[in-house]
């Protein structure tokens, strides 16, 4: 009689690319089965991107180096697949003994309904799936008012989840993984590193590199007094780390309290604002969080976009914005504001095609905060502030790049005649948004 192989836990990384301070892989090594990691690369999400993606090479070279390591440390490594998540699972499940599927939360729309039926199939076959709160420090409700509606202003969030944190921070504590457990390498499939390569996927490498952050105790202590100036390259660069996992928001959150840093504790809870309200509102995804805004009559002229996109607005600190984007896949917080401000209000373009051209562009890209930050300069988010704020993209550059040294790195011919007339004249572009909204709103 052929001995069946022993039942095992699947470990199905996602947005945590990471050993150390992974929930769900912490719980799953505890549990006592064999743990065998996994990473689906999603054929769903990866469709449509391009050939050579960076982002695609920044997870494939961090899934080489958690392989690497795995293999080095405890003969173990990460199984690889390319598929649909559902049909990679049912693979699964005829090639092995599960006993349970662990993984870390996702709160995107996809994600959830991608969850839901992988769920249904484990459900099937007595399988248990258990996920656990890593992607974020509060999650869903856990920030709520007292009545259990959900917040939609930032301030009494950013008040309720500071005080939530010293009480969280008190009781929290790390656990150093139960490493012996991980499944050794006769469990790994065919399918696994080194085996499977980008070009099997459908991807070649960038050419685009995803910068080292920085998060010293210097920065994160001078962030507050050098964040808005583009010129001065103060910028942390953590968003694509933060985005697939690869650094613990909790380690960084530690970091910043422990540096002080308030200006940027608060920019992290502005991703975790922007979390909840896609979670409670997902229809933000592709509609205004105020329904109203929804009648807006955008003007949507397609050569004024491409103009925008290829930064030829003829306004400088626009246009150095989209040229940094476009060569770097970086862009300045404060810069994006107005870039993205100067499409909606200036141009009156649809924030729908600013958003859906940063999420190709941004290396940093996530949907919450990307969807969240476009309907806050579109006035049709959760924000306070009325829709008639309206940036003056010639008086942002007196206050933030005076001496335009940001936007000669990155507008060359700016004071050449080459260098295009502005596409819009800018009071009237600000009287023609106002009458636009004022109807749309049924103002007076």
């Amino acid at each position: 009689m052929v001995e069946q192989p022993p039942p095992l836990s699947i470990f199905w990384f996602r947005r945590d690319l990471r050993l150390q301070d992974n929930t769900a892989l912490t719980k799953a090594l505890a549990a006592g089965k064999p743990v065998l990691p996994v990473f689906i690369f999603d054929s769903h999400i990866l469709t449509g991107l391009p050939r050579n993606d960076a982002r695609v090479t920044f997870i494939f070279d961090t899934l080489q180096t958690l392989n690497a390591q795995l293999a080095e440390k405890f003969a173990s490594g990460v199984a690889f697949f390319y598929g649909k998540p559902l049909a990679i699972f049912e693979q699964l499940l005829h090639t092995y003994r599960i006993d349970a599927v662990y993984a870390n939360r996702d709160y995107e729309p996809y994600a959830r309904e991608r969850d839901a039926t992988v769920h249904q199939l484990l459900q099937a076959h007595g399988i248990r799936f258990f996920t656990y709160k890593d992607h974020v420090l509060f999650e869903t409700d856990e920030i709520v008012k007292p009545d259990n509606q959900p917040y939609v202003v930032y301030t009494p969030y950013q008040k309720r989840w500071k005080t939530r944190w010293q009480e969280m921070a008190s009781h929290s504590e790390q656990i150093e993984p139960n490493w012996e457990n991980l499944a050794k390498d006769w469990s790994l499939p065919s399918q696994s590193l080194p085996q499977l390569t980008m070009a099997q996927i459908g991807f070649e490498r960038s050419t685009l590199t995803v910068a080292d952050y920085r998060i010293d105790a210097q920065f994160l202590q001078t962030y507050g007094e050098n964040r808005d100036f583009p010129a001065r390259t103060h910028a942390s660069r953590l968003g694509p780390y933060l985005r697939f996992g690869t650094v613990s928001i909790r380690q960084i959150m530690r970091q910043s309290i422990q540096a002080e840093a308030e200006i940027f504790i608060n920019e992290l809870i502005w991703r975790e604002f922007f979390s909840q309200i896609l979670w409670h509102f997902p229809h933000t995804v592709s509609r205004s969080f105020k329904l109203r805004y929804d009648q807006i009559k955008w003007r949507n002229n397609e050569n004024e976009f491409t103009r925008w996109c290829a930064g030829m607005t003829g306004y400088p600190l626009v246009d150095a914005g989209m040229r940094q984007l476009n060569a770097t896949g970086h862009l300045h917080n404060r810069v994006r504001m107005v870039a993205g401000s100067f499409l909606c209000k200036h141009l009156l373009i649809d924030w729908r095609w600013g958003e859906a051209y940063f999420a190709q562009k941004l290396l940093d890209f996530e949907l919450a905060s990307n969807v969240g930050n476009w309907q806050w300069v579109a006035g049709c988010g959760v924000d306070a502030a009325p829709y008639f704020r309206i940036f003056n993209p010639s008086t942002q550059i007196e206050r933030f790049d005076p001496d335009w040294r940001y936007i000669e790195q990155w507008v060359e011919e700016v004071h050449q005649l080459a260098y295009p007339q502005p596409i819009v004249e800018h009071n009237f572009a600000r009287q023609r948004c106002l009458e636009v909204y004022k109807r749309a709103l049924g103002a007076s």
